[in-house]
């Protein structure tokens, strides 16, 4: 079985966001779900659907971003 970075797709309430991709990045995505699916593409998550699951992967993972964040929020704290 492959080994995806994504595992869980939450279903949250969504606050819209319209983005323009690439047409390569939508057919990546399009066979990322079907991968995803076990190889099935009925039923297969949508693009729009594995986006924020991968931007919230991506973020997380990030750690120069989470150093930063801290760095930002510990300034923050004690300028009140």
């Amino acid at each position: 079985m492959t080994r995806l970075k994504l595992s869980d797709i939450s279903d949250e309430k969504p606050v819209r966001l319209s983005i323009e991709i690439p047409a390569r990045l939508h057919r990546r995505l399009v066979d990322y779900g079907i991968v995803l699916n076990g190889g099935v593409t009925k039923d297969a998550p949508q693009p729009a659907a594995l986006v924020a699951p991968m931007l919230e992967r991506f973020i997380a993972s990030d750690r120069e971003f989470s150093k930063a964040r801290r760095k930002v929020r510990s300034a923050e704290n004690s300028s009140t």
